[in-house]
């Protein structure tokens, strides 16, 4: 039985187009106000009253059942972590996926590279994958396809629009060729 290839997911850009303006939600997409862990430990150090106010995050429930009939076993490869399973899945309609533990969050690279390439290529531990992110350069595309024995494709994804028809296109047409 041969195995899916990854999909590694970003939330923030791909699924919650967070550089969209801030009073024009993408069409399909629903807001939500969640309030994830690294969220409130940063909101309660800037708060006065030591209150956190919820992170307001834009998902598409589309998006779920889109991904869901993609050819890929599905990985969060996220910030968000685990929380992603409690506060994003849901409100897509995603069961509990596995998810990439980062070593350092955000840490600077000595080469260049953005802070999650090396760990995504350790984790993905030579299987085939799609990197879904809007925060990808052609330096890590370059490095992975050096680094990475097996096929690997990353997909930018810009912030203000999130995933689009197109971005779905693509991740079918990779699987179909890996």
């Amino acid at each position: 039985m041969t195995r899916q290839p990854l999909l590694l997911l970003d939330v923030d850009g791909p699924l919650n187009p967070f550089a969209a303006p801030r009073l024009r939600r993408p069409a399909g997409y629903r807001t939500h106000e969640l309030m994830p862990t690294w969220w409130a430990e940063r909101q309660t150090r800037r708060a006065p009253d030591g209150e956190p106010k919820p992170l307001k995050v834009w998902l598409n429930p589309a998006h779920g059942p889109e991904l869901l009939a993609l050819p890929y076993e599905l990985v969060w490869a996220t910030t968000w972590m685990a929380e992603a399973n409690a506060l994003i899945g849901p409100n897509l309609g995603l069961p509990e996926l596995p998810y990439i533990p980062w070593t350092e969050l955000f840490g600077e690279d000595p080469d260049g590279l953005h802070w999650k390439t090396r760990d995504v290529v350790a984790w993905a531990d030579g299987r085939p994958f799609v990197w879904v992110d809007d925060e990808l350069g052609p330096q890590d595309a370059e490095w992975i396809a050096a680094n990475h024995p097996g096929p690997a494709h990353t997909l930018h994804i810009n912030p203000r629009t999130g995933m689009a028809a197109g971005d779905f296109a693509i991740l079918r047409e990779w699987a179909a060729a890996a």
